[in-house]
């Protein structure tokens, strides 16, 4: 490492203003920040000081995506040897997995960081750390058959249009990861739809065992096909189809313990989400008229992508809410929409994307009355005290 700094070292004054490669300044100092920690300090002023950083935040955030990330590599493998009728061991369905997920995640990364490179030269600003893990998570909530082309054009869209038109990371009022997905399902539904495209290879493959179903349980509810739902051990565990990183609950519940105890995701908002879907799923029970509202509630919470958007998508620092209270109420409206949009809407039989995206926008709004409730009620605790004097 010695080396390499020392080299780092001596090509840097060519980066810097007046350098041969000036204009590649912020792509140099984006690498060079990556491998090593910056030796910026300040000077003058008043300043809060902290061992976490950016870099550091987004480093816990993407090994908190591991333990997903790692299991759903081997679900690929699983469910596709599942629907050839072939019994595969732990770790060829692992590296079946890998092979296939892989290209998604170069092509996301390449993509978005190619355009977010881009906008900073061209501001001249410094390349933030924020796409480290937004390229992570649109891999983990897009089904396996999501060709690279159309991948590329999600991300392309959730990075210029969710984010770099509003000034770029801590900017943006969308979450750029859902942002992608939306523009998916909303612009190419063929590909995030149905019961053959969450398996790999199973659009195109005349050799599929007999019995065998690529449809998710929230499928078969929008559908009405609910006779053969896996079950709830299956669901929390991840044993189904479904996008690479939402199926196993278990693996998302590890990213959570690991956010919480690091202080990076907001318990608040994520308990509070949880109780508003179980609210809203016991209403629906309460007055159930078909099948679907008849769904326990408890068990809506671990089917489809709802603890990952708990998890992963509504406790993004940026599109959330920022006040203390406007995290309960954010996370428990993000909980019943996501519910009652998965429920009563039959199009969308996913709610989670939804419901985070409009209380995305609601987000700032929330904070903005919570702030103006704080400050009339210090001003009348203010006035009662001088009319006390």
């Amino acid at each position: 490492m010695n080396a390499l700094r020392k080299y780092l070292d001596k090509i840097k004054p060519q980066f810097q203003k007046g350098g041969r490669f000036e204009k590649l300044e912020s792509t140099f100092e984006a690498f060079e920040t990556f491998l090593f920690v910056p030796d910026k300090v300040t000077t003058q002023g008043s300043h809060i000081r902290d061992a976490i950083d950016m870099k550091r935040t987004m480093t816990v955030v993407i090994i908190a995506l591991l333990p997903a990330m790692l299991f759903g590599m081997w679900n690929i493998g699983y469910q596709y040897h599942l629907s050839v009728g072939v019994h595969a061991g732990l770790w060829q369905n692992f590296w079946f997995g890998f092979l296939k997920m892989l290209p998604l995640i170069v092509v996301s990364y390449v993509v978005g960081l190619g355009i977010e490179f881009a906008f900073a030269q061209a501001r001249g600003h410094e390349v933030n750390e924020g796409y480290l893990v937004t390229g992570l998570l649109i891999p983990l909530i897009i089904p396996v058959n999501t060709p690279l082309w159309v991948l590329a054009l999600a991300v392309a869209f959730a990075v210029i249009i969710g984010k770099e038109v509003f000034g770029g990371t801590g900017m943006n009022i969308l979450n750029p990861a859902l942002t992608a997905r939306a523009f998916l399902f909303f612009a190419y539904p063929g590909e995030m739809t149905g019961d053959k495209v969450w398996v790999y290879g199973l659009k195109n493959n005349p050799h599929v065992a007999d019995g065998f179903s690529g449809a998710t349980i929230l499928g078969n509810f929008a559908t009405g096909t609910t006779g053969h739902n896996p079950s709830a051990h299956d669901l929390f565990f991840g044993f189904i189809p479904g996008s690479i990183g939402e199926t196993s609950k278990l693996a998302i519940l590890i990213g959570a313990a690991i956010l919480i105890y690091t202080g990076i995701g907001s318990w608040k908002i994520m308990l509070s989400m949880v109780l508003g879907g179980l609210l809203m799923g016991l209403t629906l029970n309460v007055f159930a008229v078909n099948d679907y509202m008849r769904f326990p509630a408890w068990e809506q919470l671990i089917a489809g992508g709802f603890l990952f958007g708990t998890v992963f998508m509504a406790t993004d620092p940026v599109t959330a809410s920022q006040t203390e209270t406007g995290k309960w109420i954010y996370g428990f409206l993000c909980g019943v929409l996501a519910i009652l949009i998965r429920v009563l809407n039959p199009a969308y039989p996913e709610g989670v994307m939804l419901a985070i995206l409009l209380m995305n926008v609601f987000a700032p709004l929330i904070d903005h009355y919570i702030v103006e409730a704080n400050v009339n009620r210090r001003m009348k605790r203010l006035k009662r005290v001088a009319q006390a004097v």
